[in-house]
């Protein structure tokens, strides 16, 4: 999951490679959602071995209420911080 800099908008995606992707968004690299609302901070994410279990991941955040996206970051990241060097 990512977000601006002000945690005012959250983004939810799957990729095969986060770091890649994560740079991508951070540099403006890529037309769309991300790049409008400023998106480049990595808050949250989780680590599949199957491709399919990732993407029923990525359905069900996307579909939950934006509560339940507060809850899952801050499980794990109370400050909100970047974790793009910790992948």
């Amino acid at each position: 999951m990512m977000t601006n800099k002000n945690n005012s908008t959250l983004y939810t995606g799957v990729t095969n490679d986060l770091k890649r992707r994560v740079f991508e968004h951070k540099n403006k690299l890529l037309e769309g959602f991300t790049k409008k609302y400023n998106i480049d901070k990595l808050v949250f994410y989780e680590v599949y071995d199957e491709i399919n279990n990732a993407i029923a991941r990525e359905k069900q955040i996307k579909g939950g209420p934006r509560v339940k996206k507060i809850k899952l970051v801050e499980e794990i990241n109370s400050k909100w911080n970047d974790l793009y060097d910790e992948i």
